[in-house]
């Protein structure tokens, strides 16, 4: 229980402001965003969402005891202060840090973006600090993980006060260090400002959220905003680790040159190198040249990819202050990340992989890595979510046709498009005839299921750990790694005969 509270003027000392109505000075015990969650005493933050403005709601903010607004837009009629400022969403950050006495700067965080591998990337580096004595937390796609708290996730990146409440619940329990997926939506809508980060990762970039961001100029834009932050920082030195080996890489490290820099990837010139790498159905090894010295790095994660998310955490987690010896050991021991290339547990003579990937880069890297374990066939299974960028349905079909022996099409989260019509935009892509198409998502698993024979891979692409499937009606269970699971033990087993 907080001992206590401070006043508005003096909370607001945090943020530039442009005007406060009133002489009301009252005591601020709570901060709010969502008028329908609103508590007596609160500050509202009248921010613009999706679809409305923040200002609409200011009013039931106030009915359920709201003691002031904050806006970036004229308000009146209001009973209690208004504090006008430029950007309500930089101000909700800079006071959220405030409020809750600025917790990133008791914790060594690393905030991880970029299209793919953020999730595992984040992952990796909770792992390696908790195995080398250092409690971390996460705040990530599949989960949030804090003291006495492991649920699953809302979003990716929640709103400013949503994280530092977070932040500051890992520092008063004890945690040393907080892993953060930072998106690209979270970027331009100012969640992660206030936070002072140790490490800022940046994975890769390929074509993802174009419905949002509208190019790919605007989406290098707003993943280079993470780094802007790194650079304004006032309380810490944080260090840039870049994926030198991709071509946005490449982009972002010059035009990020006063930042401390770490690159990895496999050039000789990464201060982070892998190299020599073995792969198989039980891991991969590699060897990585960092910091004038050699190392083996063992890890039970399979594919190309994985090394880079392998070696972004390594390097990631040296700039939070681990030593690198012990780390390299703890990546030995890596769990399995829910829905990355996640192993179907049944017992049969193919293999059978559930796996997030949902942009064409992804899909062809995951099945890229795949193909690196020599299966007899790929069977891929796979679709495209409904009211996203669609740009992307073709270049899917194209590359699950390129890489895999079978493809069927299916259902991803349709939302509110018509399934049959999203399929129909995905086969555009293809050049031949060989795939299979059915609208029932599970009828597509337990197709792969069917024709999948000895030594054969199949990859449910898509929807990795979601544990739902949202369509025109609302969300309904769906689980791909149970349904597959399911589906296996169902199967006959007459080719082992």
């Amino acid at each position: 229980m907080r001992a206590s509270f401070p006043k508005l003027e003096d909370l607001i000392q945090a943020t530039p402001v442009l005007s406060c109505s009133g002489k009301a000075n009252p005591e601020i015990t709570g901060l709010g965003y969502d008028s329908r969650g609103v508590s007596p005493g609160d500050l509202f933050f009248a921010i613009q969402g999706e679809r409305e403005k923040g200002k609409r709601f200011s009013g039931d903010a106030v009915s359920r005891g709201a003691a002031a607004v904050l806006c970036d837009e004229e308000i009146s009629d209001l009973e209690v202060p208004i504090v006008r400022v430029n950007d309500a969403r930089v101000a909700m950050a800079d006071l959220a840090a405030s409020y809750f006495g600025y917790p990133s700067l008791s914790l060594a965080v690393a905030g991880v973006t970029g299209t793919n591998g953020k999730t595992t990337t984040a992952w990796i580096i909770r792992h390696l600090c908790d195995s080398t004595g250092r409690s971390c937390g996460l705040i990530g796609t599949i989960r949030y993980i804090l003291p006495g708290v492991d649920e699953p996730a809302v979003r990716t990146t929640p709103e400013s006060i949503d994280i530092q409440r977070m932040l500051s619940l890992m520092r008063d329990g004890g945690f040393k260090a907080a892993a953060l997926e930072v998106s690209s939506h979270a970027l331009c809508q100012k969640r992660v400002c206030g936070i002072e980060f140790d490490a800022a990762v940046f994975t890769n970039l390929s074509q993802d959220h174009l419905d949002y961001h509208g190019s790919m100029e605007k989406y290098f834009e707003a993943k280079e905003e993470l780094f802007s932050l790194l650079g304004s920082q006032t309380r810490k030195k944080g260090r840039a680790i870049v994926n030198a080996d991709d071509r946005y890489g490449h982009r972002l490290l010059d035009r990020i040159g006063t930042l401390s820099v770490i690159t990895y990837g496999q050039g000789s010139n990464c201060s982070f190198r892998a190299s020599n790498i073995q792969y198989s159905l039980n891991g991969t090894t590699f060897r990585l040249d960092a910091k004038k010295r050699s190392y083996l790095v063992r890890t039970p994660l399979i594919g190309l990819f994985n090394v880079y998310n392998t070696l972004a955490a390594l390097a990631a987690t040296s700039a939070m202050g681990l030593e690198l010896r012990r780390a390299v050991t703890a990546a030995a021991t890596i769990p399995q990340v829910p829905g990355r290339l996640e192993r179907v547990p049944a017992r049969r003579n193919f293999q059978a992989f559930v796996d997030y990937a949902h942009t064409p880069d992804a899909l062809a890297n995951v099945l890229e890595s795949i193909r690196q374990l020599a299966p007899r066939r790929i069977i891929t299974v796979f679709g495209c979510g409904g009211n996203r960028d669609r740009s992307k349905r073709p270049m899917m079909a194209s590359v699950a046709e390129r890489h895999s022996d079978l493809v069927i099409v299916t259902t991803d989260n349709p939302r509110a498009e018509d399934p049959l019509e999203i399929i129909r935009e995905v086969e555009k892509g293809f050049r031949g005839s060989e795939h299979e198409s059915f609208v029932d998502r599970e009828s597509a698993i337990r197709r792969g299921v069917e024709i999948a024979g000895p030594g054969d891979v199949l990859l449910i692409a898509g929807k990795g750990h979601e544990t739902h499937q949202e369509t025109a009606t609302g969300y309904q269970p769906f689980d791909d790694v149970s349904i597959t699971a399911r589906a296996m033990v169902d199967k006959p087993m007459l080719e082992s005969r």
